[in-house]
């Protein structure tokens, strides 16, 4: 077997998340490389949620839509996913419920099995899990390896269901072990947690939003292994505040927030860069205006992230494209915000920061853990000030013009300092065929499912990382030869389009997809196919 797609679907509160992390967990103890998407609406019970599980022997990072085999705990598992059923997908069901007219069906009576064994109903998913391992010739050992993994309570009765359905399956496929070395799998809110904490993190702020609520949660149930303090105010506005005092006092910290909390911590940013209070935001991206779509996705928030706060400032604005990358520029980010004393916002979204991937340090480089060479307070015989009003460079208040201009060419010229040191990072990275006069200009989340498709049909595949300062002169390097440029992105104005056309260079066609919902790789390689005829 090369790869495998597993939809798994339910009403919230059937336990899809954690059902659709044992099977990914299982399968990359057999060594595949895993990405796991998770679809679920603004609700705590009832309305459909499902995820999808993809293994290949390969390195992936993205869906697609057709799928192999669908696990149905309800009846919106068949009837809402037709488009995901083909004539060879394995549906595995609970025959008690639900109905399957569709692919190869194989019906298990989960919610007898649960009452015959006073089970919770939330159970049915352990059932079916078990059926979905031994379809697929899996060992009882290795299930059994991964609900004790997995399951930390009333796991005697989990095993109980499990067994129930392992045993009222049949064998279907055989998956083999890929040959692979078994790699972890992170969310990359996970991997930005960790990132952080590796670039010298001492202080994590947030206020729960999603998408970055996991970071929140993943840090405070670590933070004292990790030797940080993690604090929950009572506003976005009294989190930016905060970290500016955490920073005041030479402690590196971090925020988290959506685009409605970053509009309340605007003013905050402007006074952290007028005070030279250095702060990393990791700022996750969702369908707007306002709520929007809570548990959606969008990449909406570039061009708010270059111009949000009043006056103008440096800031440093990075979009990593997968979960090796979400390690490695939050530390970066907490460098230059250091060195420099500026913001720092880590362009985060639901797709990328909720998704599982299978995580390779390897391909991560190592990051010098950068410290300032300016003081904090306490500091004996020293009066450490700062400002949020214009000042001389003592911290002293002044609206003398001279000093005004001084102070504000300093403030810009953080910015030209920083884009020159940047030189020495891959700030744009080319994938795919380099050759290729055809090229797909990506960011943020869309980076795997770009690359992959569009690597299919031969294509150059630009991706761009360091959107302020915009390494102008990477992409001119990138494009060159190029004479059709082609944008993908999960927007309706095609923002990175717009950065672009700034610096003096276009794009010749878009594609946007603006539902929320992230490009399945076989859905946008069928786009590309009309595009390069």
């Amino acid at each position: 077997m090369g790869e495998l797609s597993i939809l798994i679907g339910g009403k919230a509160g059937f336990g899809i998340d954690k059902a659709s992390f044992v099977i990914a967990d299982i399968l990359a103890g057999l060594g595949y490389r895993i990405y796991v998407y998770r679809d679920y609406p603004s609700l705590i019970r009832g309305g459909h949620t499902f995820s999808i599980i993809r293994a290949s022997k390969e390195k992936i990072t993205c869906h697609k839509n057709e799928v192999d085999i669908v696990l149905a705990l309800n009846q919106d598992s068949v009837d809402l996913h037709k488009n995901n059923i083909t004539a060879k997908t394995i549906v595995i069901y609970d025959s008690d419920i639900v109905k399957a007219d569709a692919g190869i069906g194989m019906g298990i009576a989960l919610s007898g099995i649960i009452k015959t064994e006073s089970a919770p109903e939330i159970m049915r998913n352990s059932g079916i899990i078990g059926a979905f391992a031994k379809s697929l010739a899996i060992s009882w050992e290795a299930l059994d390896k991964a609900f004790r993994k997995n399951f930390l309570t009333e796991i005697d009765i989990n095993l109980k269901i499990v067994r129930k359905g392992y045993d009222a399956a049949k064998e279907i496929l055989k998956v083999e072990p890929s040959g692979n070395a078994m790699l972890p799998l992170l969310t990359g809110n996970e991997a930005t947690s960790l990132g952080l904490v590796k670039g010298g993190l001492k202080a994590y702020i947030a206020y729960p939003m999603t998408p970055t609520s996991p970071i929140l949660h993943y840090l405070a149930n670590r933070a004292q292994e990790l030797g940080i303090k993690v604090i929950h105010p009572e506003s976005e506005i009294a989190v930016m505040l905060m970290a500016c005092g955490f920073a005041y006092c030479g402690q590196k910290v971090a925020v988290g927030t959506s685009g409605g909390g970053f509009c309340l911590m605007t003013e905050g940013l402007s006074f952290s860069a007028m005070a030279e209070l250095p702060v990393v935001t990791v700022l996750g991206q969702r369908p707007g205006p306002s709520t929007g779509l809570p548990t959606y996705s969008s990449q909406t928030e570039l061009h708010f992230a270059l111009n949000a706060g009043q006056g103008e400032f440096s800031r440093f604005v990075v979009a990593p494209g997968d979960v090796e990358e979400s390690y490695y520029w939050p530390q970066i980010a907490l460098n230059m915000s250091w060195k420099y004393r500026i913001p720092s916002i880590v362009l985060n979204d639901k797709n990328l920061g909720e998704g599982t991937y299978s995580f390779d340090i390897g391909l991560s480089k190592e990051v010098k853990v950068e410290t300032s060479t300016f003081d904090f307070p306490p500091v004996k015989g020293k009066t450490i000030k700062i400002n949020s009003y214009e000042h001389d460079e003592s911290g002293v208040t002044t609206e003398d013009p001279i000093i005004t201009k001084k102070m504000q060419d300093l403030r810009l010229q953080k910015e030209k300092n920083l884009a020159y040191e940047l030189q020495r990072y891959e700030c744009v990275k080319v994938h795919g065929n380099k050759n290729s006069s055809t090229a797909i200009l990506c960011w943020g989340s869309n980076k795997g499912v770009c690359v992959e498709a569009a690597g299919k049909l031969g294509l150059k595949i630009i991706q761009v990382l360091t959107m302020l300062p915009f390494p102008k002169e990477q992409f001119a390097a990138a494009i060159s030869g190029v004479k059709k440029l082609i944008a993908v992105e999960s927007n309706a104005t095609g923002q990175l389009a717009r950065l672009i056309k700034c610096h003096g260079f276009d794009v010749n066609e878009n594609i946007l997809k603006y539902d929320g919902r992230p490009f399945a790789v076989d859905e946008l390689e069928l786009i590309l196919k009309g595009y390069i005829k």
